[in-house]
């Protein structure tokens, strides 16, 4: 084994010289050899900690096997690898190092994977614009170059690669926690070898330079220097934005920290994700789908602060990136309300189908949300969900109960009151109850204080909806369920429908002496201890379940849903699921329970979209253009 060099000679006799005037730029070039295996097995060689890191990135970046995927700094493609093996079929891998990708190479053709692996600089990608649907960067392998506009360029090829809004992941050492916690000497033993590495951070503390020596028996083989650009979320933030990504967002942290070995820059990674933002750009002949959404310019009066915020453009974002995964059609997004009917006019000839997503309401009136499906409708329109008199209805929530009566179906208790008067009316039987407007959806209303137990406590929760929600409308007094808060969700349209896994609200992190019920503070305000009630699989008994999936589906046909819907049910301690509220077009939001549910099912947000298209297309007898099967 040769002596491996990456150290730039200095003069002898000046005394210690720090590592950053002795490093080369482009040690990258030479260090991924077989010594490179050694030095680093423990990480690059092992198959428990590849299997736990693709894990994420399967579940963070919300993978199907059809997606094409690139590994970029692949190393011995370990990644690329134990994603072919768990079915992945379109998978490449991208490095540098001719020795590592030859072996990457060996190691696809043993296995019978097939894996496109190249040699190539990160700087000039060998792919076409709009190629991949996700880009990994594992290992903590950004960073390499000394100049940070060349790290930019990095980037800015990923960005070109990447279809519309497909995604990146990022794994890169914590700097933050990396400054505070390094060792600047370590040594340690790897098959039969020394190791012994020193470290230094550069004088503005931006980098970290590492000397390794390697000696075997009594000889050094290598002495080598390599260097690599440390980054803190923000930094990292800043320069993914400058090559225009966008939701770029620390998603988790990896943790190395093995007794006997040098975690070194990989003790703590930070895993970052962000989306390629760029519109299609080849979309021809394809079918058009526009996408109606609420109106981001107007105020909102179900939103906190009355406005759409940072997280509704992330939503609006995470949405394209589904949507632009289907390539079998363009999508167009309409969300200027001043703007829709005029467009939805001039264009009803060229438009295939209608994604009506917008359930905040025409003008982001809630009580509107049904207008959006009339326009549609006088416009002869094809659309997906419910029309407009299955969406008026169901905002009604006592109708919905009624309706649910007249089925058979039980609902709790319940009773209607409009003014202080009605308040002595209302039976102790109903109490302890849950007190919320008849009008209303995403928990509107509902708080700490909906739940009561007295009269008085009655008394504060009608005036707390009236002072403080400003809400003027009738209200539902129902009786409170102490027992699982279930949803179930569906898509398709009967007897072509599909039950996707029942979810229940995990409570056990809510604090002592909080009710157990979801409020708008559990979907709107992360520093509520409601933010840490979550959805979870219900695992129900069969018998349970089929009743709720029965009631729902007779329920869906009566109201008139269509293509997908979601019911809320409590179950009481007798086993018995009682219905409180229907919803005919649920939330599409990327970490609602609709995508929830899907997600539980093992489908992506992407699919969860394909089916909802489907069953429409289906509905309205248009021709399946998804080529998707089940």
């Amino acid at each position: 084994m040769t002596q491996q060099r990456a150290v730039r000679d200095v003069p002898s006799g000046t005394g210690p010289v720090p590592l950053e005037e002795r490093a080369v730029p482009d040690w990258w070039k030479r260090l991924f050899n077989d010594l490179y295996l050694i030095t680093d097995g423990d990480v690059v060689c092992n198959n428990r900690l590849t299997g736990h890191e693709v894990d994420v990135i399967i579940e963070l970046l919300d993978l199907d096997k059809d997606d094409a995927i690139l590994d970029l700094c692949c190393g011995n493609g370990r990644h690329s690898l134990e994603l072919a093996r768990r079915g992945f079929r379109r998978v490449h891998g991208l490095d540098y190092s001719e020795y590592l990708i030859n072996l990457a190479r060996e190691s696809a053709m043993s296995e019978g994977l097939r894996v496109d692996f190249r040699c190539g600089d990160a700087r000039r990608l060998p792919y076409e614009d709009n190629t991949f649907s996700a880009v990994i960067m594992m290992g903590n392998s950004f960073g390499y170059f000394r100049k940070e506009s060349d790290n930019l360029k990095v980037l800015k090829e990923v960005h070109r690669v990447l279809r519309p809004y497909g995604r990146l992941l990022m794994d890169v050492t914590d700097a933050d926690h990396f400054r505070n916690t390094f060792e600047p000497v370590r040594a340690e033993v790897h098959d039969h070898s020394v190791v012994v590495r020193l470290r230094e951070l550069s004088k503005d503390r931006s980098r970290v330079f590492t000397r390794e020596i390697v000696i075997r028996g009594d000889s050094v083989i290598a002495d080598q220097i390599y260097d690599i650009r440390l980054y803190a979320f923000n930094d990292l933030k800043g320069i993914l934005e400058r090559a225009e990504f966008v939701n770029v967002t620390l998603r988790t942290k990896l943790n190395y920290d093995p007794l006997d070995k040098d975690p070194g820059m990989m003790g703590s990674r930070m895993v970052v994700t962000a989306s390629a933002s760029k519109e299609p750009s080849d979309a021809g002949k394809k079918p058009l789908i526009v996408v109606l959404l609420g109106d981001p310019r107007r105020l909102n009066p179900v939103k906190p602060g009355f406005r759409f915020d940072d997280d509704d453009l992330h939503a609006v974002n995470e949405l394209k990136s589904a949507l632009y995964g289907i390539r079998e059609y363009r999508f167009l997004f309409l969300d200027d309300h001043s703007k829709m009917l005029k467009f939805l006019m001039e264009n009803q000839g060229s438009i295939h189908l209608v994604l009506n997503l917008c359930d905040d309401g025409f003008l982001n009136d809630p009580n509107m949300e049904g207008h959006v499906a009339a326009v549609l409708d006088v416009l002869n329109l094809k659309y997906t969900g419910a029309g407009p008199a299955c969406l008026s209805m169901c905002y009604d929530k006592s109708v919905v109960k009624a309706v649910a009566s007249s089925l058979k179906i039980p609902v709790p208790h319940h009773v209607m009151i409009n003014s202080m008067r009605d308040l002595s009316s209302v039976p102790r039987d109903v109490l302890p109850g849950l007190v919320k407007p008849n009008y209303g959806d995403n928990s509107w209303g509902i708080s700490h204080k909906s739940v009561v137990r007295t009269k008085e406590e009655l008394v504060q929760a009608f005036r707390h909806l009236r002072e403080e929600w400003r809400y003027e409308g009738p209200v539902i007094v129902e009786k409170f369920i102490d027992g699982d808060d279930l949803t179930v969700s569906m898509i398709g349209n009967p007897p072509d429908v599909v039950f996707l896994p029942v979810l229940k609200e995990d409570y056990t992190e809510l604090p002592d002496g909080l009710p157990k019920v979801l409020t708008y503070d559990a979907k709107w305000n992360p520093d509520s201890p409601y933010w840490r009630v979550r959805s979870v699989p219900a695992n129900l008994p069969r018998d349970v379940q089929a009743r709720l999936f029965a009631w729902s589906e007779r329920l869906f046909t009566r109201l008139g849903c269509r293509d997908y819907a979601r019911f809320d049910w409590r179950l009481g301690r007798d086993g018995i699921p009682r219905l409180l509220e229907a919803n005919p077009n649920p939330g599409w939001v990327w970490d609602g329970h609709l995508r929830k549910a899907c997600k539980h099912a093992g489908w992506t947000y992407e699919r969860m979209f394909k089916e909802i298209i489907r069953a429409a297309e289906k509905r309205y007898g248009l021709r399946n253009r998804t080529g998707f099967k089940r």
